[in-house]
C-alpha cells in the first residue's frame, strides 16, 4: 500500500504540473494533504486544542497570501491529478508514522514502486525524449534528494501526531518557493517574506501548543 501511494503521488504530481501553475499546484496539493491527515487524525480520536487551530489558520492564511496572485481557474484534469497526489502523500505519511526503521522502510517502498513506475513508463514510451542530462537529474532526484528526504520525513513522523504532521507540511510551499528563488537567482519579495513569517509562525504556534498540552 505504501509503495502504491508513493508511486501514485509521484506520477499524479508530475502529470498535474504539466497544466498547473506552481502556486495553484502547491495550494491544491497541500490542501489535499491537510484534509487527508487532519480527517484521519480526528477519526482516530485526536482533538486538536484551540491554539493548534489558530496556528493552522495562520499558516493557511500565509500560504494563500503567497500563492493567490497566481491562482486562476485551473484545468479540471490537472486539479484532479494534484488532488490525488495530495491524498496519496497524506496516506503515505500516515502509514509512515509506524515505521521503526525509516531507511529500510523507504528503500522497500522505492523497490516495490519500481514495477508500477516501469508499467507507467512503458505506456509513455512512444512520447519520451531522452538526454544524458535528463537521465542524470532523474537519477539524482530519485535516489539522492527524494530518497534521503523521505527517510528524514519517516524518521520525523514517529514523533508527530497526524494533525501535527499535516500542519508542519504547510511550510513546504514556502520552502519550495525560497529554493526556487535561490536556484533561479530571483529576488525574494516582501510578499514572500510576509507569507513565510505567517506560515512558519503558524506552524511554530501549532507545534508549540501541542507540546505544552502534552506537558
Amino acid at each position: 500500500m505504501s509503495a502504491s501511494m508513493l508511486a501514485l503521488y509521484a506520477f499524479a504530481f508530475s502529470f498535474a504540473y504539466v497544466s498547473l501553475s506552481i502556486g495553484t499546484g502547491a495550494l491544491i496539493l497541500i490542501g489535499a494533504v491537510q484534509a487527508t491527515m487532519i480527517i484521519a487524525g480526528i477519526r482516530a480520536g485526536e482533538r486538536p486544542p484551540p491554539i493548534q487551530w489558530i496556528g493552522l489558520l495562520l499558516a493557511l492564511g500565509g500560504m494563500v497570501y503567497l500563492v493567490f496572485p497566481g491562482i486562476t481557474a485551473p484545468p479540471a484534469l490537472g486539479s484532479a491529478m494534484m488532488t490525488f497526489a495530495g491524498i496519496a502523500w497524506g496516506v503515505y505519511s500516515l502509514r509512515g508514522r509506524g515505521s521503526g526503521d525509516p531507511i529500510t522502510t523507504t528503500t522497500d517502498n522505492f523497490i516495490r514502486a519500481i514495477p508500477i513506475a516501469l508499467a507507467v513508463n512503458l505506456v509513455q514510451l512512444g512520447g519520451m525524449q531522452w538526454s544524458t542530462q535528463g537521465v542524470l537529474f532523474a537519477l539524482l532526484s530519485g535516489s539522492l534528494t527524494s530518497g534521503i528526504g523521505y527517510v528524514i520525513w519517516y524518521a520525523a513522523l514517529r514523533g508527530l501526531t497526524a494533525t501535527r504532521a499535516g500542519v508542519v507540511q504547510l511550510a513546504v510551499p514556502v520552502i519550495a518557493a525560497i529554493g526556487g528563488d535561490a536556484s533561479l537567482s530571483e529576488a525574494i519579495t516582501s510578499r514572500m517574506v510576509i507569507a513565510s513569517l505567517a506560515v512558519l509562525g503558524g506552524v511554530g504556534v501549532a507545534v508549540a501548543g501541542r507540546v505544552r498540552r502534552k506537558r
